[in-house]
């Protein structure tokens, strides 16, 4: 390790240090000031409560609420009179922290209602000072929520403390919000302006009960104003949230449908159990969750991992299930597309008799991991990281199929098998082995669905059903055997539905794009790229 690098480290380390420390000592004041108010007489509680105001540590929510419902004892020691918080069985000492067993000589320590008023205050104002921006910001915007006057001269002290930018904006605009109903009407007019200039979705009721209860017309004109920015930013923000949504529903159908391009666009088969390569790979996740859950224990580090894992064995699983449909029924069919859309549908059948006598009829529940919970937050937007990594993947499987298609010697042989069969065969290539490895391929891709799948929605026999339909719509649109008209045409079509939905609704939105899928396939029969292959006339 270089001097630079060591510096570093040791600067890290450093602060981490010296943050553990603050945190504990920040702890410790705040434990001081408890037990002191807790011990003190009665007449003189209500001015040691005030510097608890300033601190936002857990332990003073824990012991405040305990103390509200007679959870607080004190106990005579040779050191004097120590005040404890109940945890289970156990007494937790609240200056240090100590768990010791209780010997029967505790009495409860009740505050004076006056008290429990202003307990409950400590309460309502314990996440402004919290260590945590987000619990910051939310709590001030949902006390502004409550348009109690009594908040504004709280929020206005603590605007100067916020060093993080956003945490003091949403101060700000908590204030600007109180005063929409308790500010002079100077106040109120600045109000509405700066809140239509930042457009704050949260104070548009505010603003439009304010524009209809004032009779000052330069406030009415300013609501006017304001509210017209602020529907417009919201507009604005629904059209940039469906296009994201639609990418994540894009991402779904490309998942979905690339396996079945590449069974059906290349090698001409109709397979209807495409859907249940996709359960396989639902059930394959849970499965592997379950083994990492009874193994490892949840929350633990390895558990974390378990997903990683799925993923390999989600396709690999469904890679054998399809090399075993293919032996045993596909290779009888090829060339005969009515034949295998039956044999296929009724091989679907069994496969969901097999997966309910297993498993169960009910759905099943896949937990995710740590790292896939939560949402990431950006302008406005939300998008889970569940959906995030859906979007990534599909874009990874874009580019390693386009890889192995056309850098390798096997994509090679399957372009040569699937554009002239016979010809392939008399120039050495194993088009029986071809024939087994695409389709072990393609369900592979179907069991890699079901892995994600896994973790936005349940597990079911029949979960891959719901985008059979879908899936062949994807890839009849974007031209059989073209996987680039694939990846193209699942995202328009899932992007098209997300912003048509918020106009017409999920029924007719839906209605709407295969009514544009069903004119669009009269002018290009073939798709956005047609087949040039000559594999079904072979």
């Amino acid at each position: 390790m270089d001097l630079t690098a060591f510096a570093k480290t040791l600067c890290t380390s450093l602060l981490m240090v010296l943050l553990i420390n603050i945190s504990g000592a920040e702890e410790q004041e705040a434990r001081r000031l408890l037990s002191d108010l807790i011990l003190t007489e009665r007449g003189g509680q209500l001015e040691k409560i005030v510097p608890l105001y300033d601190h936002g540590d857990e332990i003073i929510n824990d012991t405040v609420a305990g103390w509200r419902v007679g959870e607080v004892v004190t106990r005579e020691t040779p050191d004097g009179e120590v005040a404890f918080l109940k945890r289970g069985d156990m007494l937790e000492k609240i200056l240090t922290g100590e768990l010791i067993f209780p010997n029967g000589e505790e009495t409860i320590n009740r505050a004076s209602r006056n008290l429990r008023k202003k307990l409950r205050r400590i309460i309502d104002f314990l996440d402004l000072s919290s260590d945590d921006p987000q619990e910051r910001i939310d709590s001030v915007l949902k006390l502004a929520k409550r348009q109690k006057a009594e908040f504004i001269e709280v929020i206005k002290e603590r605007i100067d403390q916020q060093k993080d930018e956003n945490v003091s904006a949403a101060f700000q605009e908590g204030l600007y919000i109180l005063r929409l109903k308790h500010g002079t009407p100077e106040q109120q007019l600045q109000a509405v302006k700066e809140l239509g200039e930042s457009t704050s979705f949260g104070a548009r009721d505010f603003i439009e009960d304010l524009r209809s209860e004032t009779e000052d017309s330069g406030i009415k004109k300013a609501a006017v104003s304001a509210l017209k920015k602020i529907d417009a930013a919201q507009k604005r923000l629904d059209f940039y949230s469906s296009l994201v949504h639609g990418l994540s529903t894009g991402s779904v159908l490309l998942l979905v449908s690339y396996g079945l391009a590449i069974t059906f666009g290349l090698m001409g088969v109709i397979n209807m159990a495409h859907g249940e390569f996709i359960a396989i790979g639902g059930y394959t996740t849970y499965l592997i969750q379950g083994y990492f859950e009874s193994t490892f224990g949840v929350g633990s580090t390895a558990y974390e991992w378990y997903f990683i894992a799925a993923l390999p064995c989600a396709f690999m699983t469904a890679a054998i299930c399809g090399v075993l449909l293919e032996r045993s029924v596909i290779q009888f069919l090829y060339r005969r597309p009515l034949e295998s859309l039956l044999a296929t549908w009724g091989v679907s059948m069994i496969i969901q008799q097999l997966i309910r006598l297993k498993f169960g009829a009910a759905n099943v529940s896949v937990s995710s991991p740590e790292w896939l919970s939560g949402s990431f937050q950006s302008a406005g937007l939300s998008m889970s990281y569940n959906r995030l990594s859906l979007i990534a993947f599909a874009f990874f499987v874009i580019i390693a199929t386009w890889a192995l298609l056309n850098k390798t010697s096997w994509g090679l042989h399957v372009r040569a098998t699937m554009q002239n069969r016979l010809m392939a065969s008399s120039l050495g290539i194993n088009s029986t082995r071809v024939n087994m490895m695409t389709f072990a391929y393609g369900s592979g891709l179907a069991g890699l669905a079901g892995a994600f799948l896994s973790q936005i929605g349940n597990v079911g026999p029949s979960m891959g059903q719901t985008y059979i339909v879908d899936s062949f719509m994807v890839v009849v649109v974007g031209g059989v055997g073209n996987l680039l008209g694939a990846a193209l045409s699942s995202m328009g079509i899932g992007m098209t539905e997300q912003v048509l939905q918020p106009f017409l609704g999920p029924v007719m939105g839906k209605i709407t794009v295969l009514l544009a899928i069903i004119l669009f396939l009269q002018f290009k029969p073939g798709g956005i790229f047609p087949s040039r292959s000559r594999s079904l006339d072979d």
